[in-house]
C-alpha cells in the first residue's frame, strides 16, 4: 500500500476518533428481516475507498463460529465450501447475501474489517447484524378441548388457536367479531394463543376467532359457536286473558283462561303446575301452558309454576292468584279507566286546589259590607273673574245623600275602594249615619255665594 492510502486510513482514524459514530468507517444495519424461501442481503455502507486503502474482510456466523468468508482487497476472496452455496460475497461494497433463507439461516453474524499499513498497527473494526427469518403463516385452526355439552357453573373450557406453519406469530381473541374482553374467569397462556374459561356461564355464549400474526403476514381463524346450558332466569306467569294487577289474576266466569311459563333457559325448562289449598299442594299438570275452565272455580284460587332445567339442575318457580268475577261488557270499561294515568289525576287535583284559593283570596281582600251610590258630579262652566261655588244649576242636585263620619279626618277622595269599605265596616268608632235631603234650589245665585 503507497503512502498515500496509509495516510488516507490514519485521517479516517483520527476523524472517527474525534466525531464518534457520526464518521465510521463502516456501518451495518443491527437487524435485518427475510423471508423463508426468498434471497436476503446484509448491506455494508463503506466511508473509504476500498481500491485505495488495504484492508481484510471476514464474515462469521456466531452460533457456530464458522468462518464464511475471507477477504483481502486485491484478492480472490476464500469461502467457507460448505457453505458457499447458501451465499454471495460482493467485494466493491463487502456485502454478503444469502441465496435461499431457512430457519437454520437465523443467527448473529458478524464482520471483521482489519486495515493494515506499513509501519503501522493493524486497526479492526468489528460489527454483528441479527438476521431473523420470517415464515407466511398459514391460516389458525381454534380448537376446543371440551367436546361435551359445557353447564354454567360446573365445567371449564380451553380454546386454542392452532398455526401449522409460519413463526413467530402474534395472537389476538375475538368474539364475535369484537375484540375479547377479559374477566376473571378468563385466563390466556404466556403465549396469548390458548384461553382458559373458568368456569363457563352464560355470557360466555357466542362465536369465537383467533388471529394470527407476524412480521409479514396476518391470517384469521374460522369462527367456532361456544355454547353453555344455563338457567333458568327471570321466570314469569302470562296471560293474554282476563285483567292482572301485580300477580293477581281476574277473569270472566264464561271464560277458558291460558297460562304460560316462561323463562330465559337453555335448554327450555320442565314447567310444573300445581295449585296450593293452604298448606296442600297438588301437581295439576306438568307443560309450558296451563289451561284453566273459570267456570269451575269457585273461588280466589291459588297457583304456583315450578320450572327445572335438567340439564343444570337448577330450578325456580313463581306463585300467582285467580279470581272469576263477572266482568262482562264492564271489563272494557275496566281496562279503559285503568289507562288513567296518575300524573293525569295529580295534574286535575292541583288544577282544583289553585282555584281555591284563588277564590278564597279574593273573597278575604275584596268584601265590602255597603254599597255607596253613586255620586253624579258635573263639570264647572269656565268664566272669567267670578268664583262659583258649584250650585249654580242646583236641578241637577236633587237626591239623598248619606254621610258618614271617619276617624281621624276627611277622606281625601268622594270614591272609595272595596278595601277602604272593608276597614270603615271593621271601625268601632263610626258615628251614625246622616241622611238629608235637599228640598229648595235657590232661583238666583247669591253674592255671598260667589264670594
Amino acid at each position: 500500500m503507497g503512502a498515500v492510502g496509509v495516510a488516507v486510513v490514519v485521517l479516517l482514524c483520527a476523524m472517527t476518533a474525534m466525531s464518534g459514530a457520526d464518521m465510521e468507517l463502516i456501518t451495518v444495519p443491527s437487524v435485518v428481516y427475510g423471508i423463508k424461501g426468498e434471497s436476503l442481503s446484509i448491506p455494508v455502507e463503506t466511508r473509504f475507498d476500498v481500491k485505495a486503502v488495504k484492508f481484510q474482510v471476514f464474515w462469521y456466523e456466531n452460533r457456530t463460529g464458522a468462518l464464511l468468508v475471507g477477504y483481502e482487497n486485491g484478492r480472490k476472496a476464500m469461502t467457507n465450501l460448505q457453505l458457499e452455496d447458501t451465499f454471495i460475497f460482493s467485494p466493491h461494497n463487502l456485502s454478503l447475501t444469502f441465496n435461499q433463507l431457512d430457519l437454520a439461516t437465523e443467527d448473529n453474524y458478524r464482520l471483521e474489517i482489519i486495515f493494515s499499513g506499513k509501519d503501522k498497527k493493524p486497526e479492526k473494526l468489528t460489527r454483528t447484524v441479527r438476521l431473523i427469518v420470517n415464515v407466511r403463516l398459514s391460516p389458525p385452526v381454534l380448537v376446543k378441548n371440551w367436546q361435551g355439552t359445557l353447564v354454567e357453573d360446573q365445567d371449564n373450557v380451553t380454546l386454542t388457536c392452532v398455526v401449522e406453519k409460519g413463526a413467530k406469530a402474534r395472537f389476538q381473541w375475538l368474539k364475535n367479531n369484537k375484540p375479547f374482553e377479559l374477566s376473571k374467569r378468563h385466563t390466556f397462556s404466556q403465549t396469548n394463543n390458548s384461553l382458559l374459561i373458568s368456569p363457563v356461564r352464560k355470557e360466555d355464549i357466542g362465536m369465537y376467532s383467533c388471529v394470527a400474526e407476524n412480521a409479514i403476514s396476518q391470517k384469521q381463524s374460522q369462527a367456532m359457536e361456544l355454547s353453555v346450558f344455563y338457567g333458568p332466569y327471570n321466570l314469569k306467569v302470562n296471560t293474554d286473558n282476563g285483567l292482572r294487577i301485580g300477580e293477581v289474576f281476574t277473569v270472566d266466569h264464561a271464560e277458558v283462561i291460558y297460562f304460560d311459563c316462561l323463562a330465559d333457559s337453555n335448554p327450555p325448562n320442565t314447567c310444573v303446575w300445581i295449585s296450593r289449598t293452604g298448606n296442600n299442594t297438588e301437581v295439576l299438570m306438568t307443560g309450558p301452558r296451563f289451561e284453566v275452565p273459570s267456570y269451575t272455580l269457585g273461588q280466589p284460587s291459588k297457583f304456583l309454576c315450578r320450572a327445572f332445567n335438567n340439564m343444570t339442575q337448577k330450578q325456580d318457580e313463581t306463585h300467582f292468584t285467580l279470581v272469576v268475577a263477572n266482568l262482562g261488557r264492564g271489563r272494557e270499561k275496566l281496562q279503559g279507566a285503568s289507562t288513567v294515568s296518575p300524573l293525569t289525576v295529580i295534574t286535575v287535583l292541583a288544577l282544583i286546589i289553585i282555584i281555591c284559593m284563588v277564590f278564597v283570596f279574593f273573597k278575604k281582600t275584596c268584601h265590602p259590607k255597603r254599597v255607596l251610590m253613586k255620586i253624579y258630579s258635573r263639570p264647572m262652566p269656565e268664566q272669567k273673574g267670578l268664583h262659583r261655588s258649584g250650585h249654580e244649576d242646583a236641578t241637577e242636585d236633587f237626591g239623598i245623600y248619606e254621610f258618614v263620619s271617619l276617624p281621624g279626618g276627611k277622606m281625601e277622595s268622594n270614591h272609595a275602594s272595596c278595601r277602604s269599605l272593608a276597614r270603615l265596616d271593621s271601625a268601632k268608632d263610626l258615628h251614625t249615619t246622616i241622611y238629608d235631603v235637599i228640598r229648595h234650589v235657590p232661583e238666583t245665585p247669591t253674592l255671598s255665594l260667589l264670594k
